[in-house]
């Protein structure tokens, strides 16, 4: 008995000291740090009861990230470049040779070390030994920025989605910040959306004026949410992360409605600033809030209320903010969104054939409509074309044109409206078009190449259209920018004294008859005329040079 004692004894010290952990799975970094937090005493002082253990460990990681920040900002990293705005340095990548980051110009890369502060973006070349002079891309002023993420490759080839292009008019041409990594585009993913934090916390500011302290404030909430990521993405390190529902500015730019929820936030900004310019003019120097009132407006603690209300600094605990407002139609706005994203995700097919079959099936309505209209102005039916050319001038020559579109528009709504009440709620009818024959890798191959030089032509004639329109504004060809001048007196008479109703009478009839049987012969003599006169322009000479940087390199 005493032997089986002893070695229950060990058994149970064993598992008390987690010796067998090994055998159940690998350890994560929240299994090791909530321990950590429950064994030292400092762990237990800072644990806050009320928050799970989860979020007690995102807290503790929060402030080292928050002691990290410090000491990034404290010492001498591109000191001379923040010293004049104070900006504090939130993170920076780049320095280790498995992770690197590459600066695209042109068809040239160039790796480095990319540093965030919060107001600009930093990127120093990497030479033999140490870095080159850093290039500032900033985020604070109105530069007409444009963030977003990009592909790159080898030698300006577009192939991999890891990249991030920053593009603003202090720039001749956009700069390509690529984060390489065997799978996937996490770090690119990460980098886009604490940049743009950057850049929409600065657009809120200048949109609605924020100064001061308040600016300041503003700023901080950016940087926080910041933080924030950084501390979730290292206890959730192996979990897939939609960065942008962790940052503010970001998410208001993504949600419906969030513009209103920064214009919410912005009149709050400022009731804050006015309270407290009259705090201090009153002589009060300070002025609290209850934590578990910021607990309850976080969702970490909930608290029973009743009817009554109990004002607390700017807020009033038993009736709903207006942001809070704001954010819960925004986020019921969200969800028909991506409900109907999803839907979108559902219909898409792949393959040209296959999308331009399911285009026309779309468009068979407008197409038929197109169809009876050219048939009517071709006046196969002759007895119908003039019957809808009688009707037409009778509404031109009487000025219901505006009538006709109101009519029109509403013969769709009451269409709308009957389908809504007719349906009942039941699912819409399937769109059911006919698969086009399957195509081989080269069949496909010889399509595009058809389409490629089917555009190519079509902006060929563009361009010569305006060649030769050039050419008529100079008056290159004396004869036919007689005739050109001769119509454009003509048509600037008939629009000062003609009244607009007649010129659209005029057109109208000129277009719709001029295939009718009175008219058809002199129409095809007009237009032959027409063509020859538009053949006979002469298009402007072209000079195609060199690019000044291709002089440069050689």
């Amino acid at each position: 008995m005493a032997m089986m004692s002893k070695t229950r004894n060990l058994l149970e010290g064993l598992v008390k000291e987690g010796s067998f952990k090994w055998s159940l799975g690998r350890r994560s970094s929240f299994d090791e740090e909530f321990e950590e937090m429950g064994r030292s005493p400092s762990g237990k002082r800072k644990w806050i009861s009320e928050l799970s253990p989860m979020a007690n460990v995102i807290v503790g990681r929060c402030s080292r990230a928050i002691q990290k920040m410090k000491t990034r900002s404290e010492s001498s990293l591109l000191l001379g470049l923040r010293s004049d705005r104070g900006e504090r340095i939130l993170d920076l990548d780049g320095t280790l040779t498995t992770q690197p980051v590459l600066e695209h110009v042109g068809t040239s890369a160039w790796p480095g070390r990319l540093t965030l502060t919060d107001h600009a973006l930093y990127f120093e070349p990497l030479r033999v030994v140490t870095y080159d002079k850093a290039k500032v891309y900033d985020l604070a002023d109105d530069l007409k920025q444009v963030i977003k993420p990009e592909l790159t490759g080898p030698w300006g080839s577009r192939l991999f989605d890891k990249a991030v292009m920053y593009k603003s008019i202090s720039l001749s041409e956009p700069v390509i910040m690529a984060f390489p990594e065997l799978v996937g585009h996490s770090r690119r993913d990460y980098w886009l959306a604490i940049v743009q934090e950057i850049l929409y916390a600065h657009r809120f500011i200048r949109k609605f004026q924020i100064k001061g302290v308040e600016k300041e404030e503003t700023l901080s909430k950016a940087v926080l949410g910041i933080l924030h990521l950084q501390a979730i993405q290292e206890v959730a390190a192996s979990m897939p992360i939609k960065n942008e529902a962790l940052l503010m500015f970001n998410l208001c730019d993504q949600l419906p409605g969030g513009d209103l929820i920064l214009e919410t936030l912005a009149d709050m900004i400022s009731s804050r600033g006015l309270d407290r310019v009259n705090q201090f003019s009153s002589g009060s120097g300070m002025y609290s809030i209850s934590a578990v009132a910021i607990l309850s407006n976080l969702g970490v603690v909930s608290v029973d209320t009743t009817n009554e209300r109990l004002l607390v600094g700017e807020l009033v605990v038993g009736q709903m903010s207006s942001l809070e407002k704001a954010v819960s139609e925004s986020l019921d706005n969200h969800k028909m969104v991506e409900q109907a994203k999803a839907t979108v995700e559902g219909v898409k097919v792949d393959g040209i054939d296959t999308n331009l079959a399911v285009m026309k099936e779309l468009l068979h309505p407008m197409i038929e409509l197109g169809k009876i209209l050219n048939s009517l102005a071709s006046w196969d039916e002759p007895l119908k074309s003039l019957a809808f050319c009688s009707v037409s001038c009778y509404v031109i020559f009487r000025g219901w044109l505006g009538y006709a579109l109101v009519m029109v528009l509403l013969f769709i709504a009451i269409f709308m409206l009957l389908t809504r009440f007719c349906s009942q709620g039941r699912p819409i009818n399937h769109v059911k078009v006919t698969a086009p024959p399957a195509m081989n890798t080269m069949e496909q191959l010889l399509a595009v190449q058809n389409a490629i030089s089917q555009v190519e032509e079509l902006v060929q004639d563009g361009n010569i259209i305006l060649l030769k329109l050039r050419a008529l504004l100079l008056a290159m060809h004396s004869q036919a920018t007689d005739r050109a001048i001769l119509v454009l007196v003509l048509m600037a008479l008939a629009v000062a004294f003609l009244p607009s109703k007649l010129i659209i009478l005029m057109i109208f009839l000129e277009t719709f008859t001029r295939n009718s049987p009175p008219r058809r012969t002199s129409t095809e003599r007009w237009t032959r005329r027409i063509r020859e006169w538009w053949f006979s322009i002469p298009a402007a000479p072209v000079v195609l040079e060199p690019d000044q940087e291709e002089k440069k390199k050689k």
